[in-house]
């Protein structure tokens, strides 16, 4: 179906909720479907690359870009800063293709200001003590990092309302699903579809 523009979809959740997880594997099972890339300023953790996880860069040049008014949205989360590129994502959405942002409340709160149309959807994890629970399985933060997580999550809970679907991952293949079908169905808005195509099949059956 011919749409005129591309969607971006917006999606947040507590620290080790499993966001990044299903936005990687939604790109990977629709068409026309791409996975933001953010700038941050933290250290790569182990497995993850420049350029597909993440960019890493300085806080200076961070800063800089930010100076420059090159972020469509950033925020600083856990003494680290993310930002979206307002240069890329524009790009995307012009040429009609779908983007979705893997970012916290902060920055979904600046992408409903400045992106029309954007659909928004948040990550529950099933309860906290789950979501603690699978901070400490990563063994990636020691016991301070995780208590900051855990009350930034609370706190990024509370912003639930400012979202137009809310996704509880307890069991991984289901939330993608349920992910997948929220993104079929947006696609599908009348007002995104080309009314120039429908009027043609209109004149050419006259």
């Amino acid at each position: 179906m011919k749409r005129t523009v591309g969607l971006v979809f917006v999606v947040s959740a507590p620290s080790g909720a499993g966001k990044t997880t299903l936005c990687r594997a939604i790109t990977d099972s629709l068409e026309n479907l791409t996975h933001s890339i953010s700038y941050t300023t933290r250290n790569p953790r182990p497995g993850e690359i420049d350029g597909r996880d993440y960019y890493f860069v300085s806080e200076e040049r961070f800063r800089s870009m930010i100076d420059a008014g090159d972020f469509a949205e950033w925020a600083q989360v856990h003494s680290n800063l993310y930002g979206t590129s307002r240069r890329v994502l524009d790009d995307m959405v012009t040429r009609g293709i779908d983007v979705i942002l893997d970012i916290d409340t902060q920055g979904a709160k600046q992408i409903k200001t400045r992106v029309e149309k954007a659909v928004f959807l948040f990550i529950m994890p099933p309860s906290i003590e789950i979501l603690e629970e699978r901070l400490r399985n990563r063994k990636s933060d020691d016991e301070a990092e995780i208590r900051k997580r855990m009350q930034r999550a609370l706190d990024e809970i509370r912003d639930y309302a400012m979202y137009d679907y809310i996704i509880e991952n307890r069991d991984f293949d289901r939330a993608l699903s349920e992910l997948r079908s929220v993104i079929v169905a947006e696609r599908c808005r009348t007002h995104l579809v080309d009314q120039s195509w429908i009027e043609g099949m209109l004149l050419t059956s006259e």
